[in-house]
């Protein structure tokens, strides 16, 4: 199977020899943060992404320019060959293995895969198998969309039910959910850990509250380190778009008495 794989693989890079169409996108920001009691500090953002798409097939490269020098993200392939989908993670992401406190990985294994999907002719089924042989069951029904990773034993379904939309998981036995929908033009979001979020104003000009429940500690594990456990707190964010094509976030956080002015842009 891993050779079949690896064929088609082969054949999507060779399709994208010619590109017939590049787009480019990126975002900046600039953002103070006063800390509360602590020392405050000053952190900037800048991200492009190339989409490049020759019939078929599209490869997405995304880039972290404010660096000393640019640093790939991800890159991404995504072909189709008749009823087969082939997409490629072809980017080993590194990821920190440092313990403070946040569930960091242990190990950094390669994020690098392969997934060929098969569109099945019955009830609009989708079959996908990537390159360590777990096979994925997906597909919508009744405006009801389910997906179903075998090996994993991993379940998620999402749905619009009377105006709200409903988003649950079952991981091998533990569910989460939440649940969002729109009151006399405020966005509210509920999930299975407490978190609250409500969005008022109109595009442009939003004011966002969110609560966020306490957490508690998590062991460590044979994978990840302990994760600490963090008393509720809430946040509140002004957003406001500005003439020169800007936006300016204000964001106060009970978490650390907190004030973040954030200045974005994006092209």
């Amino acid at each position: 199977m891993k050779k079949l794989i690896a064929l088609f693989a082969t054949t999507a890079v060779a399709s994208t020899a010619a590109v017939g169409s590049v787009a480019l996108s990126g975002a900046a920001s600039v953002s103070y943060d006063d800390n509360g009691t602590s020392a405050s500090s000053t952190s900037y953002d800048a991200d492009m992404t190339i989409v490049g798409t020759a019939g078929g097939t599209t490869l997405t490269a995304s880039y972290d320019m404010d660096g000393s020098s640019l640093s790939t993200t991800a890159v991404d392939m995504a072909t189709t060959i008749g009823p087969v989908t082939i997409a490629a993670d072809m980017h080993d992401e590194t990821n920190t293995t440092t313990d403070d406190g946040d569930g960091d990985i242990i190990t950094d294994g390669d994020d690098r895969a392969v997934t060929v999907s098969l569109s099945a002719p019955v009830g609009d089924m989708s079959i996908a198998l990537d390159d360590d042989g777990d096979i994925t069951l997906g597909g919508t029904w009744a405006g009801v969309t389910l997906s179903h990773n075998i090996d994993d034993d991993d379940t998620t379904g999402s749905a619009s039910i009377a105006g709200m939309d409903v988003s649950i998981t079952n991981d091998g036995g533990s569910t989460t959910w939440s649940i969002g929908t729109t009151v006399s033009g405020v966005a509210l979001t509920l999930d299975s850990e407490n978190d609250v979020t409500a969005a008022f104003g109109l595009a442009g000009n939003t004011l966002t509250v969110s609560h966020f429940g306490a957490r508690a500690s998590v062991a460590s594990t044979a994978t990840v380190y302990s994760t600490s456990a963090v008393a509720a707190y809430t946040t509140a964010a002004v957003s406001r778009d500005l003439t020169s094509g800007a936006t300016l976030t204000a964001t106060y956080s009970t978490k650390d008495d907190s004030l973040t002015l954030k200045a974005a842009v994006t092209f």
